[in-house]
C-alpha cells in the first residue's frame, strides 16, 4: 500500500510517497516533491538507489551509494524526484557501490529529455509506477546485478564459503560492513519509534541499546539528532521508512 505525501505547515518542505516491491531487485521505490529551497538532514541508508530529479525543466539520473552517517544536503525549490531503491545486495558492477558511498554520487549523461546513457544505450527514465519493469530490463543486459551471498548473509544462513569470502562478498556488493548495516538500521528503526511517539527509555530497550547515551551517540552520528530533538521533529530529514531493528 502506498504511503501518501504528508506536510507540515512549518518545518516539512519535503514531501515522500512509498510503495514496497516484489522484485528481487528493488526494495522500495519512492517518489518526493519541494515546496521550497531548504537544508535537511541526509540520514545515513544501507541501500544504493537510482534517482530521477526533474527541476527547472531538466531531467536527469543519479546512481547513489549507501551514507554511513548524517550530513546535511541542500534542496532546490519545486523539485520532483522518483527514487528505485535496491535490495542490500544489487548494484551496478561498473560502479561499485563503496565507490559511491557517502554521497559521492554518479550522474549520468542525458540522452534525451526523456532518456539517459547507460553503457552506450540509452535508457528511459523509470517512473513510480514502472521501476520494476525498468529494472528487469537493466537486470537482462548484465546492468544490474545481484549477489545471493548477501541475502544468506543477512539470513545466517550456512553457506559454502569462509567467513571471510563472504564478508569481501558483502563488502563489494554493499559498500558497508555487516556491523555496519546492522547499526544503520537500527539507528533508523529508533527513530521511527521516537518519531510515533515511544518514549526515549521504552525506545532504548526496544531497539536494543544498552542505556540512553549509547542511543543518544548512535542517533546523534547516524541521524544527525538526539532523541530529543527527533522527538521535537524540528528538522527535515531525508527520505525514512519503516526498517527493522539491527542486532
Amino acid at each position: 500500500m502506498n504511503r501518501p505525501f504528508l506536510y507540515h505547515p512549518f518545518r516539512i518542505f519535503l514531501a515522500f510517497e512509498e510503495r514496497a516491491s516484489e522484485s528481487p531487485f528493488i526494495e522500495r521505490v519512492w517518489r518526493s516533491r519541494s515546496t521550497r529551497a531548504g537544508s535537511f538532514l541526509s540520514i545515513a541508508s544501507t541501500h544504493c538507489e537510482m534517482v530521477v530529479t526533474r527541476c527547472g525543466g531538466e531531467a536527469l539520473l543519479t546512481l547513489r551509494g549507501p551514507e554511513r552517517k548524517a550530513t546535511i544536503a541542500q534542496c532546490p525549490a519545486n523539485g520532483e524526484w522518483i527514487g528505485v531503491r535496491f535490495r542490500l545486495g544489487t548494484f551496478v558492477p561498473d560502479l561499485l557501490p563503496g565507490h559511491l558511498s557517502d554521497r559521492r554520487d554518479v550522474t549520468l549523461p542525458g540522452a534525451s529529455s526523456q532518456s539517459f546513457w547507460l553503457k552506450g544505450s540509452a535508457c528511459e527514465y523509470p517512473t513510480f509506477s514502472n521501476a520494476e519493469l525498468f529494472v528487469t530490463r537493466l537486470a537482462r543486459r548484465g546492468l544490474i546485478v545481484r549477489d545471493p551471498i548477501v541475502d544468506r548473509m543477512l539470513d545466517r544462513d550456512p553457506y559454502p564459503l569462509s567467513l571471510r569470502t563472504g564478508q569481501r562478498h558483502f563488502l563489494q556488493a554493499t559498500g558497508l560492513t555487516h556491523r555496519a548495516v546492522r547499526q544503520i538500521e537500527r539507528a533508523r528503526h529508533a527513530t521511527n519509534l521516537l518519531k510515533e511517539g515511544m518514549s526515549i527509555l521504552d525506545t532504548v530497550h526496544e531497539a536494543g541499546y544498552f542505556d540512553q547515551a549509547h542511543l543518544t551517540r548512535s542517533l546523534r552520528y547516524f541521524i544527525g539528532q538526539t532523541p530529543g530533538e527527533i522527538e521535537q521533529g524540528r528538522a527535515q530529514l531525508s527520505f525514512l521508512y519503516k526498517t527493522a531493528p539491527g542486532e
